[in-house]
């Protein structure tokens, strides 16, 4: 009795990233033969259909054994079981811990978003269990957010900074998902959560705290009920009005719009940054800036330039209040509020 075997004696571990994202993707080898040949692979290889199979079954399965090693990436270097360049190992640790990026839910929660994204219930759970890694690893450690991520999982800095934008937005549980919210990208959060982590955390004035990136720092939020007298004191909230208005008068095409709404605005603003001693206006926030603030804009039809020039000398123009006196919390407050909104301010 004869056996035909087919066999690959070679040294350097060959990997083909385009294999490697279907198999994150949870494709079966199936149908990522069929996208492969959809995709033109046979002509690009001169290959036939078996040989393209049996090449994606063996690159399925190295992908299988290297998983193991990819949940603890500091050691892929190491090992000599695969011989893997350091190009290529960059790209399987960086692809195998990005994930989708899943900011709340549970495993049993999956089946949902697997649904609504269109997303393979396998890639799911494997993006799931990735971040759960990350936030496992580094909620314990002291330093920066960001370079924890880094030292441990040897990601680049922008996967290492949208890891740390996902940690902080469990810990503080921000709300994301309500429909309202829903045209926000990830990276609209991401980056939103850069500035809060820069700006509002504990570590953003204290370099040798521990979990300084990840907690919001309390004093600073009591600080901004201080705010509320731009408000509450008439004089003052009309003499700023007039110092905004005075800047943007034929600077902007909503400037009526503007001058009517002005009042309403402030009051959105500071009464937003007054209640964030409070847990749930915490989690609200996104919310309460796109409800109170982003939408009446929308809606009197403000273009991006008009909200900048406003939002620039609206924050500014408080320096000009003499009876105001907490021009610091002010700035530390409005400079994070302001860069969030030109990045939510968007269809």
């Amino acid at each position: 009795m004869s056996m035909e075997l087919d066999v690959f004696v070679g040294n350097t571990t060959v990997l083909d990233e385009d294999v490697y994202q279907l198999w994150l993707d949870g494709q079966t080898v199936t149908d990522a033969v069929r996208i492969r040949i959809e995709a033109g692979a046979l002509q690009e290889c001169e290959a036939n259909a078996e040989v393209l199979l049996s090449d994606t079954m063996d690159q399925f399965r190295t992908f299988q054994m290297c998983e193991r090693l990819l949940q603890s990436p500091s050691k892929v270097a190491n090992q000599l079981l695969f011989q893997i360049p350091p190009h290529r190992q960059t790209m399987l640790i960086e692809r195998e811990v990005l994930g989708k990026k899943l900011s709340k839910g549970t495993k049993k929660d999956l089946d949902d978003i697997g649904s609504k994204t269109g997303i393979v219930l396998k890639s799911c759970r494997r993006q799931f269990d990735n971040f759960k890694r990350v936030f496992k690893v580094v909620e314990e450690l002291k330093g920066p957010l960001v370079e924890n991520i880094q030292r441990h999982f040897l990601l680049s800095d922008v996967l290492a900074r949208d890891y740390a934008a996902i940690v902080f937005f469990a810990n503080s549980r921000f709300e994301t998902g309500k429909r309202k919210l829903q045209y926000l990208s990830f990276q609209d959060f991401a980056f939103c959560a850069g500035q809060l982590i820069s700006y509002w955390t504990v570590g953003a004035v204290d370099n040798v705290v521990e979990n300084m990136d990840v907690d919001l720092e309390k004093e600073f939020l009591h600080d901004l009920k201080d705010l509320k007298v731009l408000v509450n004191d008439k004089d003052m909230l009309d003499q700023h009005k007039s110092l905004v208005c005075a800047q943007l008068r034929g600077k902007i095409k909503v400037f009526s719009e503007m001058e009517a709404s002005f009042k309403n605005l402030s009051r959105a603003l500071v009464n937003i940054a007054s209640k964030l001693t409070h847990t749930k206006d915490v989690r609200d926030l996104f919310i309460d800036l796109v409800e109170k603030f982003i939408e009446p804009c929308r809606s009197d039809k403000w273009t991006i330039g008009d909200l900048r020039l406003f939002l620039t000398h609206y924050s500014s123009s408080v320096h000009t209040l003499e009876a105001f006196r907490r021009q610091v919390i002010w700035d530390r407050y409005m400079g994070v509020i302001k860069s969030c909104i030109l990045k939510m301010y968007h269809d």
